[in-house]
């Protein structure tokens, strides 16, 4: 079927095989780029650039039929040449826009396309790729979250490229226990300042760090040594940029034209009219090429609220045709999205960040769901942060912050995330958000980790919380590595180096992580201590931990617990330990290790007695 057919009709994902600018090494006895972009309401449109010395009028290009799409060729023109499209809008007058399907851009502030021969590299993760599990099966996901530009940098400040990040993150991702890295976003963005998140150059890796061959061999370098990668990517919005896809030919072509519709006015961005079809194949043809082109692992769909409802952030809004808020289109979208890379594609990822409670939006959309594979749980991080940000005087009036999370943990299968958006804008870092003097706070981290990772759900850490990063995240320097100097720091980042590997290896965190055969709660109720007590279980390989989490400064000798199995049970991992920078309070026992008593507590038929440290999370493995 004709590929251009496929693209009007919102079928084609792989229009970026058909659009854009490709080598032509043989035309008619000539060598040069071919030349495709989607312009319907264009009077005229011609290609401009270095190699006709941006003369609008030298290369006119040819509409093709009544598909919308202009075609062309430029003899002589080469890798590297600048090129941007020549439209005539129809109000008569001509503007220069940037290639919407371009493979690579300038560095910013400048704006033109840069042409480039997609035939740029040889992988070598094929073994990866064959082996990459099913995104809907049960594994250890434990994501490390990235800003390439503020990660590392070079001494006077300026940017690592793509391959020196390749070789020193993959080695600090190993070292602390990630299995996945989650990009923020690296599409081609004109301001800094909007962290990616504002992007002008849909399939064009941003020319920061390098080519887009030296992208390809950070995934390749990653996927050599075992590390999932997870690109953040945003359809839902696009800047106003002139130069960019903001009414392309003159008409709102990308966007709704009803501004009702078409703007997002709190972020000063514009919204993809997903009613249309070509918009359907250009962003459904982005996913996939990232992944295909790319070889990444998976998408974390940004914003995805303001996609599903009409009057997300608006006083004034265009309801559905049925009189509802819910954007249909945009939900079909998604589906279709999801979907097809389901089908296609199972062991890539799709993670919805969905700040509501849109129901089934992990379910498949055959049974009535949007089809992604993962949701941010972003009710679970907003009831812990705001729970441990209290002063643990009052914690006990709040008991249910904590345990409200397991009412709807197996809803959707979750990911938990301690993401960038946290530690900005005035939220404080993570370790600064908690209350007392300096020991509480690295102590009442430490136990918000243990209790992070034990919970059903997989799990994100931004960049800088593995050893407690004091102020907030800065996009514009490196993160505050110096830390690691001083004590207190070095030890949080030993602490969630260890703890990181414990749940790699440990089956009972991950194995079951689904459903309510994986977790067993012992107790919830001492509001009093501040106490949390649950198991955590793998079926299959017959493991058990327990996790006991005190959120006061108190220790708590002799404390008595039920625990589902009889037998002994060994300190796994203490919070409080001196070589996390803890009290090292005496938890009792023999060696580590504690042997239950047949005396019942908690529903339980048998139980322990621990003596539970001040602000700790303690895990204890069943001895088989």
């Amino acid at each position: 079927m004709d590929q251009a057919f496929l693209f009007n009709n919102g079928l084609d994902y792989m229009s970026y095989n058909l659009l854009g600018a490709f080598p032509a090494p043989d035309v008619e006895g000539e060598s040069g780029y071919r030349f495709a972009v989607w312009a319907p309401h264009a009077r005229q449109v011609a290609i401009a650039g270095t190699f006709n010395e941006w003369n609008v009028k030298t290369h006119p290009m040819e509409r093709l039929g009544t598909t919308g799409i202009w075609t062309g060729f430029v003899p002589g023109a080469r890798d590297g040449d600048l090129y941007k499209y020549a439209i005539t809008t129809p109000y008569g007058h001509t503007e220069l826009k940037a290639d919407p399907f371009a493979r690579w851009s300038e560095l910013r502030p400048n704006t033109a396309s840069v042409l480039y021969d997609p035939d740029d590299y040889s992988w070598h993760d094929d073994s990866w790729l064959d082996s990459r599990p099913p995104a809907l099966s049960d594994f250890p996901l434990n994501i490390y979250e990235v800003h390439l530009g503020s990660w590392r940098c070079h001494e006077d400040g300026s940017f690592l490229t793509y391959r020196e990040i390749a070789l020193e993150l993959a080695d600090y991702v190993l070292d602390m226990g990630y299995n996945t890295v989650e990009l923020m976003p690296i599409s081609e963005h004109p301001l800094d300042a909007s962290w990616g998140y504002q992007v002008t150059g849909y399939y064009s890796v941003t020319s920061r760090f390098g080519t887009p061959a030296d992208f390809k061999f950070l995934i390749d370098h990653l996927h050599q040594k075992g590390i999932r990668v997870i690109l953040d990517w945003v359809p839902a919005h696009f800047p106003r940029d002139a130069f960019g896809l903001a009414k392309f030919d003159g008409t709102p072509l990308f966007e709704y034209a009803d501004v009702r519709m078409g703007e997002h006015m709190e972020w000063g961005t514009l919204v993809f009219d997903f009613s249309k079809k070509e918009v359907v194949s250009f962003l459904v043809s982005n996913a996939f090429f990232w992944l295909r082109e790319f070889h990444i692992d998976g998408l974390r769909v940004d914003a995805v609220s303001s996609m599903l409802y009409r009057n997300y952030g608006r006083t004034e809004y265009v309801p559905n045709v049925y009189g509802g808020t819910e954007n249909i289109e945009a939900i079909d979208f998604l589906r279709h999205l999801n979907g097809t890379i389901r089908a296609q594609m199972p062991g890539v990822l799709m993670v919805a960040e969905e700040s509501t409670a849109w129901p089934h939006v992990t379910e498949s959309p055959e049974n009535g769901g949007l089809g992604f594979t993962h949701k941010w749980n972003m009710g679970w991080m907003h009831d812990t942060l705001d729970y441990m940000g209290r002063d643990y005087v009052y914690r006990k009036w709040h008991q249910n912050q904590l345990s409200f999370s397991l009412m709807y943990a197996f809803s959707e299968r979750f990911i938990l995330p301690f993401s960038h958006d946290e530690v900005v804008h005035g939220k404080r870092s993570l370790l600064d958000r908690m209350p007392g003097d300096l020991w509480k706070k690295f102590a009442n981290l430490r136990a918000l980790y243990a209790y992070y990772m034990s919970h059903p759900g997989g799990k994100l850490m931004f960049m800088g919380g593995e050893f407690g990063q004091f102020i907030e995240w800065r996009f514009y320097e490196q993160l505050e590595w110096f830390l690691l100097e001083y004590e207190n720091h070095r030890l949080m980042q030993q602490f969630v180096r260890t703890l990181n590997h414990v749940y790699l290896d440990q089956p009972a965190f991950w194995a079951d992580d689904h459903d309510w055969s994986g977790f067993e709660w012992i107790s919830a109720d001492d509001a009093d201590n501040s106490v949390y007590i649950f198991a955590r279980k793998a079926l299959a390989e017959d493991k058990l931990v327990v996790t006991v989490i005190n959120l006061t400064p108190n220790p708590l000798p002799y404390y008595r617990f039920g625990v589902p199995r009889p037998g002994t049970y060994k300190i796994l991992l203490n919070s409080d330990s001196a070589g996390f920078g803890g009290s090292d309070y005496d938890c009792g026992g023999q060696n580590g290790t504690f042997t239950t008593i047949a005396e019942a507590s908690h529903g339980q038929e048998q139980s322990l007695e621990v003596q539970i440290p001040p602000l700790c999370g303690l895990l204890l493995e069943f001895q088989l």
